[in-house]
């Protein structure tokens, strides 16, 4: 039987990690020093290569002829460990060996010398899915290892690890795919496998892979089978997916209020057999690029689609607001939530597209809370007795408000971000900064997603912290910029200011007339 093309391109050196440079450098050099620690935690999504990297490191750590760090793969150590004859090195899939006996059984053969190689090795994958009484038994021989033996562990979901775990670990990240990366990788084996693969095709089984190598190379190896130039409408018949043809035809219908032509394409897609809850899956991915392409200049880097196709999505997203593009976005979300519950999943769609394509849907998303206040008002009696002029009460006094200074190092730190958060960065690129003592205020626009972000998003609020940090020593409160409550001084003011204080603190007696 042939095998999978995930499993024949498996990586087998460090090199061979793809999208991976800092992790597969940093194990690399420790293995060339000899440097090993007794335990390792590889954590990130699935198909990021993390149990290919454990196998690499169990080959390094006991290779007979290592090269700078790399395994020779052809020693008998290396040959063993990939094809699981060594015993060892042991492999534990803690889904199924989640017990706690699993684990007891495993520290007490750990004490025995390895029988061929340097370390015996033991790879437990998905160790999030240990019992606590496992980790329990696993924390007792982690906390005072015999010098032979050498764990990794392996999880997609980190915050189930015990922090006990945790802190006897090395811990390495691995970061998803970009679609990039994996669209080279399907063409490099594309060219050995002898598959007629075109570039946007590549690209596109990328984008589904949702970030993960593994997934990637299984659907290049459906698409593949039929022996057809693998196009991009050959991916999304096989997959089935509505072409980005269909999502522009219905996403300019629902901008444009046209509920006819969105029944239409709707229809045209059901001849087709495309299931309605991909539709609204790829829907959820369609109206996020569209957001992206609303907030940012150059959208390109996270919006993973041909040219042409980009241009259409900021045409699109040019002629919308941002509070529109976001009504549509939480409608298609809540379509697949109804989807889950609902009779019809058809009814659940059309029902959710004709929210979409009212002309009062950007009033009903955006503008009934500003109007409650109104209506209540108008809803209240009239007052029949009018007071003297002497008890009417004066009128508030308005707020003073608060002065802040322009900060001038904001471009210094929005460079600092760009090499942090790319995506937030885009949305600041014009925007102006302001501070006052610990706080520091940004002023992106109105039609910014930067005062939603700063308070739902707690990376993209430290990233921006962590970048004004580096830039001027301060940890600062961040904030909007709110006209209403905060005054900025002119540039040349805040100078002055500066200038007085400064010839104050001398000792200096400057007088300014205006």
């Amino acid at each position: 039987m042939p095998l999978a093309l995930y499993r024949k391109y498996r990586p087998r050196t460090f090199d061979d990690l793809v999208g991976q440079a800092a992790v597969s450098t940093t194990l690399k050099r420790q293995a060339a020093l000899g440097r090993l620690s007794h335990a390792y935690l590889f954590t990130g999504s699935r198909g990021t290569g993390k149990t290919s990297a454990a196998k690499i490191l169990a080959k390094a750590a006991n290779c007979l002829d290592s090269r700078e760090g790399d395994p020779c793969c052809e020693c008998e150590i290396c040959i063993g460990i990939e094809a699981e004859s060594l015993l060892d090195v042991t492999e534990i899939d803690a889904a199924s060996n989640s017990g706690v006996d699993n684990i007891r059984e495993l520290r007490e053969q750990s004490f025995f010398t390895p029988a061929v190689a340097k370390y015996r090795v033991y790879i437990v994958d998905e160790c999030h899915m240990l019992s606590q009484g496992a980790f329990n038994a696993l924390l007792k021989i982690m906390e005072e290892p015999p010098p032979h033996v050498l764990f990794i562990l392996a999880t997609t979901e980190l915050h189930k690890v015990p922090a006990t775990i945790l802190s006897r670990c090395q811990r390495f990240d691995f970061q998803r795919l970009s679609s990039t990366v994996i669209a080279g990788r399907l063409i490099y084996v594309a060219g050995h496998e002898g598959i007629a693969l075109e570039d946007d095709a590549a690209l596109l089984i990328a984008k589904l892979a949702d970030g993960g190598m593994r997934d990637a190379l299984s659907l290049l190896d459906l698409v593949a089978t039929s022996g057809e130039k693998v196009t991009s409408a050959l991916v999304r018949e096989r997959v089935g997916l509505a072409s980005r043809e269909h999502l522009f035809l219905l996403g300019r219908a629902v901008a444009g209020g046209d509920f006819g032509e969105v029944l239409e394409v709707l229809a045209a897609l059901c001849e087709k057999a495309f299931d309605y809850q991909r539709i609204s899956e790829q829907l959820v991915v369609f109206y996020r690029d569209l957001m992206v392409a609303k907030a940012i200049k150059d959208p390109g880097e996270l919006i993973a689609c041909l040219p042409e196709e980009l241009e259409q999505y900021k045409e699109l997203a040019g002629k919308q607001s941002m509070a529109r593009i976001m009504g549509w976005l939480g409608t298609t979300q809540e379509i697949l939530i109804k989807m889950s519950r609902g009779f019809s999943r058809r009814a659940e769609l059309e029902a959710g597209l004709l929210r979409m394509t009212s002309p009062d849907f950007a009033v009903e998303n955006t503008e009934l809370p500003k109007r409650a206040p109104a209506a209540s008002k108008r809803a209240e009696p009239v007052a029949q007795h009018v007071p003297a002029p002497s008890t009417i009460e004066p009128p508030t006094p308005p707020i003073e408000k608060i002065p802040m200074e322009p900060f001038e190092r904001w471009a210094e730190v929005l460079d600092e971000l760009g090499r942090k958060n790319k995506a937030l960065y885009g949305t600041l690129v014009d925007s102006s900064a302001y501070v006052s003592g610990e706080l520091l205020l940004v002023d992106a626009g109105e039609d910014s997603m930067f005062a939603g972000m700063v308070r739902t998003d707690s990376y993209a609020k430290e990233s921006l912290r962590a970048a004004a940090e580096a830039v001027t020593g301060n940890r600062y409160k961040l904030g909007p910029y709110n006209p209403e409550r905060y005054e900025a001084k002119p540039a040349a003011q805040s100078k002055l200011d500066d200038i007085l204080k400064q010839a104050g603190e001398m000792g200096v007696d400057v007088k300014v007339e205006g």
